[in-house]
Order: C-alpha cells, then sequence, then structure tokens
C-alpha cells in the first residue's frame, strides 16, 4: 500500500530514450512534424467532409470518424511525450498516466471496430451497388459508429481499471513512451498471469478477429470487383479498396506487434518503438493515404481552396 501511494503522490517516469539521450533532439524534432503532420492531414479531411455536400455519404462520413479517432488518439500522447523529451524532466503525473491509459486503449480499440465497419461500407458499395443507400442510410450509419465508440469505451473501462488493481510496490519507471496496458503490467510486483491472460483474449478478440472479417470481406469484394466490365470502375473500386486495406495492415499489424507478442519478445526497445509507431506514425499516415489516392478529396479540396482564394 504505502509503494501504492507513492505512485499516487509522485507520478510516473516515462523512460522513453533515456537510456540514450542523444537521440532525444532527433526524436523531439521527428515527433513534432509527424504531429503536426497529423493535425493538418485530419483536420483537414474532418472539414472536407463537413464543408463538401458531395462528400456527404458514408463512407466519409467513417473516414471523418476515422480522422477524429486518429487526433484524439495522437493528441492524448504526444504532447507529454514532447514534454519529456525537450526537458530533463521525465516525469507524468498519476492521474495523467491513469487519464492517458484510459483513452489510449478507449481510442484504439474503437479503432478496431471502427476499421470494420468502413469495411462493411466497401462491401456493400462494391458487392450492392443497387441497394447501397437503401442499406447504408443515416440511421444505420450513426448506430454502427456509435457502437464503434461505446464498443471501445467499454473495452477500455474494464482492462484498464484491471490493470490498475496490480500492486505497483513503488514501481516508477515506465520503460515507454507513454503508460498503456503492457508497459504497467511490467511495473507490478505481484502475479500478473491473469492479466496477462485477459490482455492477451481481449486482444485477440479486437484485432484478430476484425482482421478476419475484414479480409473476408475483401475476398467477397475482389470478386465483385473483377466482374465490373468498366476498366474504369475497377479502377476506382481497388484505389479505394487498396487505400483501406493499407490502413488496415498499418494499424492492426503494429497492434498485434505491441499488444499480443510484448511477453514473447525480449527487446524492449522493439516494442517502445512499436508503440511509438502506432501512436504517431499511422495517425499520420492515414490522411495521406486517402488523399494521395482519392480524387474526390483532392476535388473537394481544390474547390475550398478556390472559395477561399475568392473570397480573399
Amino acid at each position: 500500500m504505502a509503494g501504492a501511494n507513492n505512485s499516487f503522490l509522485e507520478g510516473f517516469i516515462l523512460m522513453g530514450v533515456s537510456d540514450h539521450p542523444q537521440l532525444e533532439i532527433i526524436f523531439f524534432i521527428v515527433i513534432l512534424f509527424s504531429y503536426l503532420l497529423t493535425l493538418v492531414g485530419n483536420s483537414t479531411i474532418i472539414l472536407l467532409s463537413c464543408l463538401d455536400a458531395r462528400l456527404h455519404t458514408p463512407m466519409y462520413f467513417f473516414l471523418s470518424n476515422l480522422s477524429s479517432l486518429d487526433l484524439s488518439f495522437t493528441t492524448s500522447s504526444v504532447p507529454q511525450m514532447l514534454i519529456n523529451l525537450w526537458g530533463p524532466a521525465k516525469t507524468i503525473s498519476y492521474g495523467g498516466c491513469v487519464t492517458q491509459l484510459y483513452v489510449f486503449l478507449w481510442l484504439g480499440a474503437t479503432e478496431c471496430i471502427l476499421l470494420v465497419v468502413m469495411a462493411f461500407d466497401r462491401y456493400v458499395a462494391v458487392c450492392r451497388p443497387l441497394h447501397y443507400t437503401t442499406i447504408m442510410n443515416p440511421w444505420l450509419c450513426w448506430l454502427l459508429a456509435a457502437i464503434a465508440w461505446l464498443g471501445g469505451l467499454s473495452n477500455s473501462v474494464i482492462q484498464s481499471t484491471f490493470t490498475l488493481q496490480l500492486p505497483l510496490c513503488g514501481h516508477r519507471r515506465v520503460d515507454n513512451f507513454l503508460c498503456e496496458v503492457p508497459a504497467m503490467i511490467k511495473l507490478a510486483c505481484g502475479d500478473t498471469s491473469l492479466n496477462e491472460a485477459v490482455l492477451n483474449g481481449v486482444c485477440t478478440f479486437f484485432t484478430a478477429v476484425p482482421l478476419s472479417i475484414i479480409l473476408i470481406s475483401y475476398c467477397y469484394i475482389a470478386q465483385a470487383v473483377l466482374k465490373i466490365r468498366s476498366a474504369e470502375g475497377q479502377g476506382k473500386a481497388f484505389n479505394t479498396c487498396l487505400s483501406h486495406l493499407v490502413v488496415v495492415f498499418l494499424f492492426y499489424g503494429s497492434a498485434i506487434y505491441g499488444y499480443l507478442l510484448p511477453a514473447k519478445t525480449s527487446n524492449q526497445d522493439q516494442g517502445k518503438f512499436i508503440s511509438l509507431f502506432y501512436s504517431v506514425v499511422t495517425p499520420m499516415v492515414n490522411p495521406l493515404i486517402y488523399t494521395l489516392r482519392n480524387k474526390e478529396v483532392k476535388g473537394a479540396l481544390r474547390r475550398l481552396l478556390g472559395k477561399g482564394r475568392e473570397l480573399g
């Protein structure tokens, strides 16, 4: 209990790359640049989805949800990373660490569900095009988005609360860039086998199961696309679906490595850099992947910039 009280009063130390202080300024510059790109890219997608009537479709509704997730996801951890990399102090308050733990897990689990929802939207668009507007009506879109957000929140409340029950015995040094479940479990001084089993079970449910559903849906999508006679129609369908698949593999690949394999790897540095990848890199590249290959988004951006010049 004394150790727990000590952690509560003094907070935690986020180690990051403190073992290699010469790298801190490099990491600071790279992470700051990535964060600024994340803010600009995802904010642009949200703005375009709201202002351009041509983007008022289910696909862009879910894409704006993904951008909102990525903005919140990276903001829940990156500012603290930058503070710790810039100055000598590497601490985070107990309340800040707990908040980061809950929010980070909530948004991560929500993205797992949302990517399945986006795959379902693409399946209906390609395989049931004549019934797309009927099936993907506004009520269903809002319902699916709510399920994603509330499902992620439920997972966070259960898993984070369970993790915080572990005895810490005064251990405060978190060997990571942020407070997340695998790193917090490693701080515990008691038996963590049940927590690790729960973590593996929940993460399998939120990664392997959704990923399997997405891949199965894309098998059907690929069959439907190959039946399209128009080369232009095939190209448009492949471009849209390929963008989503790249995002899926980036996110699920890093999440599986970070949450399901930490106990199986002895290289702690790899685990830290994987955490950095899905908390910093993935939210940055998502809007780039969707916009660089998407004519509708680029067209909406040109129209918005054109209106801005006219007003100017």
